[in-house]
């Protein structure tokens, strides 16, 4: 497997359907990998390469709407949902659990890898997203519990003499803080460490 190329997941428990797909999309330039079951899917050790998955909705044991719900919240790839029959209150379903694409079978094959790239840039945006938040965290775990209480105070706006008001504490040691905080979360203004504490929940 080429570390540089996006992996595409196939996960449908028709033979043909998997081999069809496989054989389109690694002549694509993909990398594939196919399976026939939820469950193989699932124990399947996944690198941290940009990907989609091609999920059958309607599969014996766990469902293609099940598998959804399974792995919602675990920086899952972008699904393209593929079914045989044109159930559209199942569409609805997977598109407002945020499935990326829904194709009926046959499907078109230009439609298919179309549907695909616009999922593997959804992922390259994800994964671009999950990034900048880890190293955010890193930045806000180097603040000392006092630092991580004025910060709110600080991106709410108030000025340092509010700031010391609030907390108690002299002006200069506010300022002290508030430059410590700059400094620590390589924040190069006041509006960019708004966007920053925005990004990570705190208000």
């Amino acid at each position: 497997m080429q570390a540089n190329r996006p992996t595409i997941y196939v996960l449908d428990d028709d033979f043909r359907i998997r081999e069809a797909l496989s054989g389109l999309l690694d002549a694509a330039g993909y990398t594939t990998l196919a399976f026939e079951r939820a469950s193989d899917y699932l124990s399947y050790k996944k690198p941290g390469c940009v990907s989609c998955l091609i999920l059958d909705m309607d599969m014996p044991g766990m469902t293609g709407l099940e598998l959804q719900r399974e792995i919602s919240g675990m920086n899952a790839p972008p699904i393209i949902f593929l079914t045989g029959h044109g159930d559209i209150p199942s569409s609805v379903k997977a598109m407002k659990a945020g499935a990326s694409e829904f194709l009926l079978k046959p499907f078109d094959e230009d439609d298919l890898l179309r549907a695909v790239e616009v999922a593997l840039e959804q992922d390259r945006l994800q994964q671009i997203k999950r990034s900048e938040l880890e190293e955010l965290k890193k930045r806000y775990a180097l603040l000392s519990p006092r630092e991580r209480e004025v910060l709110p105070l600080v991106v709410s706006g108030l000025l340092n003499k509010q700031t010391a008001a609030e907390l108690g504490k002299s002006e200069i040691t506010i300022r002290v803080h508030r430059g410590q905080i700059m400094k620590k979360m390589a924040a190069q203004s006041l509006a960019d460490l708004v966007k920053m504490t925005t990004k990570l929940g705190i208000e």
